[in-house]
């Protein structure tokens, strides 16, 4: 498939009280666990503080720093180079496992221009979807620092995808993570 795989790591963690992407998990990080689920041959594009993970990526960030996904997506635009990109939140462990079947479910619908995840309450996750690059492009509000991703749904024909709760949920208090290890 013509995708990438931006991946947002670059937050402030404020409520985890430390970088929760690069918090334990499962014998390596959240991050690290997230790469390691995704499709091997897909590039990534991480936009974030550069490290060292179990995969290689093409690193970026923010403009301003921590100004939220909108402007991650923006600096993450410049690197791809693909027709379409699944965005996937850092602190999601488990959503790797998503993003092949958010971009066929994009590349099956073509007048769709994001197909975002939706958790079993029925809430829309766009940090967990497939988006066409150009319709982005086009359609990114401006400014983008600290804009809410509404802006940029509303702008784009959306469909969504349900999704189970493990593969949607994300990781903003120690709690959380304690929780999602014990998911299997």
């Amino acid at each position: 498939m013509d995708v990438t795989v931006v991946v947002l790591c670059g937050g402030r963690s404020s409520r985890f009280g430390s970088d929760k992407t690069r918090a334990p998990f499962r014998g390596s990080t959240v991050l690290d666990h997230l790469l390691a689920d995704l499709p091997p041959d897909w590039p990534v594009v991480a936009v974030g503080e550069q490290r060292r993970t179990v995969r290689d990526a093409a690193w970026t960030r923010e403009s301003p720093l921590f100004a939220g996904p909108l402007a991650a997506v923006e600096a993450a635009l410049p690197l791809i180079g693909t027709a379409s990109f699944a965005l996937v939140a850092g602190d999601m462990p488990y959503a790797g496992r998503a993003v092949s079947e958010l971009v066929a479910t994009l590349d099956r619908n073509p007048t769709v221009e994001a197909v975002a995840a939706a958790d079993p309450a029925g809430r829309r996750q766009p940090l967990l979807a497939a988006y066409r690059t150009d319709a982005v492009r086009v359609a990114l509000p401006s400014p983008t620092a600290n804009a809410p991703m509404r802006r940029l749904l509303d702008a784009l024909v959306v469909t969504e995808l349900a999704l189970p709760a493990a593969v949607t949920a994300d990781v903003d208090e120690p709690a959380d993570l304690a929780a999602l290890d014990e998911e299997r």
